[in-house]
């Protein structure tokens, strides 16, 4: 089965039922998302499929039907998402477990609300749990990413 990652193609000899979470982890060696539940219920292992927040450990390989992207994909080494510069900005992560999902909620988020609400922020991060509570800083991350996506649209 091929699956495209991160804008490589790969090639996994695995069950069709075997959750996305475990190719990319088990089989592609890709760490970013985390498994936190099993179940759908945390967030930790958000990636994008075609640009949509999903929980990798409920979808199955064969239902993967576009281009995956987890954390490692969101922006690059010289030149981070402006979510990941939010985040760093605003010092989001305390165990930083569950921070690849909730910056991958964010994204997502940004794509479809570029100017979110703080009733947008919270029902659309409300399904990424933090154990350290860091709740506010991630909202305030978000606003941030928001402005310097507006910004970098203002700039071209």
């Amino acid at each position: 089965m091929k699956v495209t990652v991160n804008g490589g193609v790969y090639e996994v000899d695995v069950e069709p039922d075997m959750p996305l979470l475990w190719v990319l982890r088990d089989e592609l060696g890709i760490s970013g998302p985390k498994y936190g539940c099993g179940v759908a219920q945390c967030g930790a292992c958000t990636v994008h499929i075609n640009g949509t927040a999903v929980r990798s450990c409920q979808i199955a390989i064969s239902e993967v039907s576009g281009p995956v992207t987890t954390i490692e994909g969101l922006g690059t080494p010289e030149v981070m998402h402006p979510v990941q510069e939010a985040w760093v900005e605003h010092q989001v992560a305390q165990c930083g477990y569950c921070q690849n999902g909730q910056m991958m909620q964010a994204a997502s988020l940004l794509d479809i609300k570029p100017n979110p609400t703080d009733v947008d922020i919270d029902r659309a991060m409300s399904a990424n749990l933090c154990r350290c509570a860091t709740y506010q800083r991630i909202r305030a991350a978000v606003k941030t990413a928001a402005k310097k996506i507006q910004n970098k649209g203002e700039a071209r």
